[in-house]
């Protein structure tokens, strides 16, 4: 594929690099945060581990509401490399922090630096995705952003095993996780360093320091062009379709399919590796243009494989008592294999839906405040994660079991996807000429 001729590109490889080490680092600092806290005893007063584990998630995801405004202001009024340069700075001091509170066992000073984390992360993000119009052609964008969103899943996924086998060691597992943190902070900072130097795109732009200020902004900034702003809601409800999927996924490996941690782990390696695929097939299946009739193809496949897990059920009612299932007993049967199978379409699928949005919002975003756009894009998401988080708990409270809710946010998807696509007809136009001009077919090399 032609896009991976971009990682040799002096002007995409070190970016990329910068942004693949921070969210491995993010990752794996979290994973062994959860396993120390579940398993390992950690406590904070009479608070329940999983619901420590669960106000850990939210602190890392409350700095993006906060801080997301102000740093696309930043972004857009200073060149972007430099603010890239600061945050990784930033991580390595974060990092050397993170190691000591690991070595000391301290809970609260290791949820502090988790929403410091979060912070950093919060000024990265608008900088990470509004720089890439600046570095790449305009046929390279597709290609750019599905690198960017292929590098993003597989370090989620390497990050998450990597902090379970690091953190695993009884007499020096701390240890090694705080070594390994602070050595991804550094490599991430000296990938930084060779990001080319860019302009700022909005030199004059006076900061706001009122933090609901920035917000109106970047509300307005987003409303002045309807398929930005649609793009933007897709973006926002691909965070909540994939974190509704995340959370439930211990439980439902758990609960509904009797499997074992590794029959979970499993089933998350499927979800990041089919996330990855689906945003490499975008730069075939659209000729290396910004095609937005990828995004139905998208949904609708996300619908369906989402809808086929709530058909399957539980898939053995018998088999729910005694010990859990290992990767082999759950794979040996054919619902196993069904079961796999949607998760690897549904991440697939969802590859598909949000690399174009990411490009439309990039390419016809203005220039002069496009981080700030992208900064909306933060805002939403973190918000709609935290509205996930509080539907499945309503939707449990309710009674329903995890199939059924898998029921529900697959109606939830086909629903909002019908929503956005009346609104702007040309993501159905453009998927109609994308399909009958034989789009599909260029999965097939030499069609």
């Amino acid at each position: 594929m032609t896009q991976l001729r971009l990682l040799a590109s002096p002007r995409f490889a070190p970016f990329f690099w910068t942004q693949f080490l921070g969210a491995l680092n993010d990752n794996l600092f979290k994973n062994a945060l959860a396993i120390l806290v579940v398993y390992r005893g950690l406590s904070l007063g009479s608070i329940e581990p999983r619901d420590v584990v669960v106000m850990s998630a939210g602190l890392f995801v409350l700095p993006f509401v906060l801080f997301s405004s102000f740093a696309g202001q930043l972004a857009d009024r200073f060149p972007k490399p430099r603010l890239i340069r600061w945050t990784k700075a930033a991580e390595i001091v974060l990092m050397l922090a993170g190691a000591s509170a690991l070595a000391l066992g301290h809970l609260p000073a290791l949820l502090i630096v988790l929403f410091l984390m979060g912070a950093q992360s919060s000024f990265f993000g608008p900088a990470k995705y509004s720089i890439l119009p600046q570095l790449l052609r305009e046929h390279e964008l597709i290609g750019g952003n599905a690198l960017v969103e292929t590098g993003t899943f597989l370090a989620i996924l390497l990050g998450t095993i990597l902090g379970g086998v690091l953190i695993a060691s009884e007499d020096y597992g701390q240890y090694l996780v705080g070594a390994a943190v602070c050595l991804l902070a550094v490599a991430g900072w000296r990938a930084s360093l060779r990001v080319p130097s860019l302009p700022a795109e909005n030199p004059d732009l006076a900061l706001g320091w009122n933090p609901i200020t920035p917000v109106r902004q970047t509300v307005t900034a987003t409303r002045s062009n309807r398929m930005v702003f649609l793009s933007v809601l897709g973006i926002a409800w691909f965070w909540f379709f994939g974190s509704c999927f995340i959370t439930v996924l211990p439980e439902y490996g758990k609960s509904t399919l009797h499997g074992d941690e590794h029959v979970v782990t499993l089933l998350l390696s499927l979800f990041c590796i089919g996330t990855a695929a689906g945003s490499l097939l975008c730069e075939r299946l659209s000729g290396g243009v910004v095609e937005p009739g990828l995004a139905p193809v998208g949904s609708i496949g996300m619908t369906a494989a989402a809808f086929d897990l709530f058909l399957i059920g539980v898939p053995l009612p018998e088999a729910t008592s005694g010990p859990l299932r290992g990767v082999l007993a759950f794979a040996s049967g054919p619902a196993g294999w069904r079961i796999m199978l949607d998760f690897v379409l549904i991440a697939l699928f969802a590859g598909l839906f949000i690399v174009p949005l990411y490009a439309i919002v990039q390419q016809r975003a203005a220039a002069t405040h496009r981080a700030r756009v992208i900064a909306g894009c933060n805002i939403l998401g973190a918000l709609f994660m935290v509205v996930s988080s509080a539907m499945l708990m309503g939707l449990f409270q309710l009674g329903l079991s995890i199939p059924q809710v898998f029921a529900v946010i697959a109606l939830l998807n086909a629903a909002a996807s019908a929503v956005v696509y009346l609104a702007a007809p040309e993501f159905a136009s453009r998927f109609a000429n994308w399909f009958a001009a034989g789009g599909p077919l260029r999965l097939f090399p030499g069609r």
